[in-house]
């Protein structure tokens, strides 16, 4: 029950990351680099700070260092980049639906045998999601902005399989955020500049601060706790929840309506979650 409640409330993090992304970006508070790049660097600071307080140290090595960092840049940038366009939950479905695969291909290149209960509950967990953010069989994407998130779902998915390898979950998150920081701004600078890109506002900055230091690098930590106590397959099944949380919370906070969609939808992506999770 408690590995099952640190997973849930793991999702959460996940999902608030989802709108905070959207809700700066749609804001026009600041651009999705200059977000990505904050949000790298807060995460960096705050898990410095924990690690010295409560560990007394801070590591860079370990297990499975290079896959983290380089998929870790790759998911903060692409994740960023698709928020200029995307909504909440249809960027959170590319993201996860990506991560899936990604994780699944992962577990089963390194051995793991995935049950076919297993199977048919990320098969149901993942109808519901495309239900859900298909209900009309047509949708406008930006092609752009979609693969952004595909290649985020892809770095994920990496940072993922990589954190099952980590000993120490706070300190291997603080090293991951630590180097792939200067990392990343490098990056940013070698990026071109976006037609969205302004001097940042303080509502922005708060929201990559928040993100950053919050809901990515705690978040983050909790997550390199949990993975190792689970399949990967059990770990890419549950991220399917979290379009339907990220869409719950722009229904709360950016003022999206409650929908007998969103509810049918949601009770079938939970049912499978749980279907592949849950043990007989």
């Amino acid at each position: 029950m408690r590995l099952f409640l640190l997973i849930a409330l793991t999702m959460v993090a996940f999902a608030a990351n989802s709108v905070l992304n959207r809700a700066a970006l749609a804001g026009g508070g600041i651009d999705a680099v200059s977000f990505g790049t904050i949000r790298l660097w807060s995460g960096a600071v705050t898990l410095v700070l924990l690690g010295l307080v409560l560990r007394g140290r801070v590591s860079l090595g370990g297990a499975g260092r290079v896959a983290g960092v380089l998929g870790l840049v790759l998911y903060i940038y692409g994740f960023s980049v698709a928020y200029v366009s995307l909504d909440a939950g249809l960027g959170a479905l590319i993201l996860f639906g990506t991560v899936q695969v990604t994780m699944f291909a992962g577990s089963l290149a390194g051995g793991e045998k995935v049950p076919l209960l297993r199977w048919l509950g990320a098969g149901l967990a993942f109808s519901g999601l495309v239900w859900l953010l298909w209900p009309g069989g047509g949708l406008e994407l930006s092609v752009v902005h979609g693969a952004a998130m595909v290649l985020a779902g892809l770095g994920w998915g990496i940072y993922s399989l990589a954190g099952r390898k980590a000993e120490d979950s706070l300190l291997s998150t603080g090293a991951n955020f630590v180097l792939a920081a200067p990392l990343g701004f490098l990056l940013g600078l070698m990026l071109p500049v976006s037609p969205e890109a302004m001097a940042p506002e303080w509502q922005g900055l708060l929201l990559a601060v928040v993100s950053g230091a919050i809901t990515s690098g705690m978040g983050y930590a909790l997550w390199y706790h949990v993975l190792p106590q689970v399949k990967g397959s059990v770990a890419a099944v549950a991220q399917l929840s979290v379009p339907v949380i990220a869409m719950a919370g722009g229904m709360l906070f950016l003022g999206e309506a409650l929908s007998l969609d969103f509810t049918i939808a949601a009770m079938v992506v939970l049912g499978g979650v749980a279907l592949s999770v849950l043990r007989r």
